[in-house]
């Protein structure tokens, strides 16, 4: 089942009745085909059936090729930071690395004060981008991302100066977003935002060992099955919960959660959700993540603690700490954690390594350009 973002066409036959000196004559024109009014051509976004159907792609951004195509060369593009030396340049994909299921990855040192999120699957996410929770925008994720001294540290007006300075960007997003009025300027950190946001929405994940499986087009082995047993049940893992079961396939809720860390780290935090609400019940509360693609999105956790799936697998096996706000959806809290054995660690790994997609890493559709426009 797709959902798709087409342009329609209008097809109309006219027949005209006319009369002639007073004498009524029945006149008949051929197909009538109005010229096909110029504008973008409108992104087709093929979605799984078993994913869901709330495409968050907002009535004032729609998908178009030329939109997505335009976001693709912006987000590689490290002049979007607005510094003069290109030795400071960063892009969206100085962090979001497509190797690394569009996450920094262990050997990325990331400036900014949590370890990042994946940047895969966002067109489903409707609920909150920012890792504070303040913002339902993607749109808007972009533009705090492009001027956040932590990230990509540019000001709006550097920003735009910077693109409509490079003539081939004019073209692109004239035919992304249409002519203006004269004197209006067709390049402005708006469009800048909503054309990253058209690509990042494209970003889809959704090929990985346990999808050809839902797809009925391989099977899972005994000890991946055992994981995905022990990964739905309450009894097992109690994994699904947080992050969806065979209902949900986007492996997350995207809501928020205090998962039972060690309070020492989690309360000392300036940068958790309660940061941002004022309410004391969000201290020590972060964003749910995917588990989609966990193989490589490393390291773990909000402050990134964790290296190794192995030492996720561990913390919430016997690692739990109670913590007055902690999740009630952590049911094992008083025991300290699900207490697995370790070949029921071992399985749970082998099956959420079934959640790897491989060739989200390598899809030249999402890489860099290599037309040799981009520095």
């Amino acid at each position: 089942m797709s959902f798709r973002y087409t342009k329609r066409r209008l097809w109309a036959g006219i027949c005209l009745l006319g009369s002639l000196c007073f004498g009524l004559a029945a006149v008949s024109c051929g197909p009538y085909q109005p010229e096909e009014p110029e504008g973008p051509d409108y992104f087709d976004l093929n979605i799984p059936t078993y994913f869901p159907t709330d495409v968050h792609v907002p009535a004032d951004n729609p998908l178009s090729v030329q939109g997505v195509n335009l976001g693709r060369y912006l987000f590689y593009d490290g002049r979007v930071s607005g510094h003069s030396d290109p030795a400071a340049w960063r892009s969206c994909a100085t962090c979001h690395l497509q190797a690394h299921a569009f996450e920094g990855g262990l050997d990325y040192a990331a400036p900014t004060p949590h370890a990042m999120l994946p940047l895969f699957n966002v067109a489903f996410n409707n609920v909150r981008y920012h890792w504070s929770g303040d913002t339902d925008s993607l749109e808007r994720l972009i533009y705090l991302a492009l001027t956040d001294p932590d990230e990509i540290n540019g000001h709006p007006d550097s920003i735009t100066a910077r693109i409509a300075a490079i003539p081939f960007y004019n073209d692109m997003f004239a035919a992304a977003f249409g002519q203006v009025a004269p004197g209006a300027p067709v390049v402005t950190i708006d469009r800048i935002c909503k054309a990253i946001a058209q690509f990042a929405r494209t970003i889809v994940s959704a090929n990985s060992k346990f999808d050809r499986y839902v797809r009925g087009e391989t099977t899972l082995t005994d000890e991946e099955l055992k994981g995905y047993l022990l990964f739905t049940t309450e009894e097992g893992a109690d994994c699904f919960h947080c992050h969806g079961g065979s209902g949900n396939m986007l492996f997350t809720t995207y809501g928020f959660a205090n998962n039972g860390l060690d309070p020492d780290s989690l309360y000392h935090d300036a940068f958790d959700r309660a940061s941002v609400t004022g309410n004391a019940a969000d201290k020590g509360v972060y964003r749910i993540p995917t588990l989609r693609n966990i193989e490589y999105t490393a390291p773990y956790m909000h402050d990134g603690r964790f290296k190794t799936l192995e030492e996720v697998i561990d913390q919430y096996s016997e690692g739990v700490h109670y913590a007055p706000n902690i999740s009630p959806l952590m049911h094992h809290v008083t025991d300290g954690g699900v207490q697995l054995t370790e070949p029921e660690k071992q399985a749970l790994k082998a099956f959420l390594l079934t959640l790897s997609d491989p060739g989200l890493l390598t899809d030249p559709s999402l890489s860099k350009p290599q037309d040799g426009r981009l520095p």
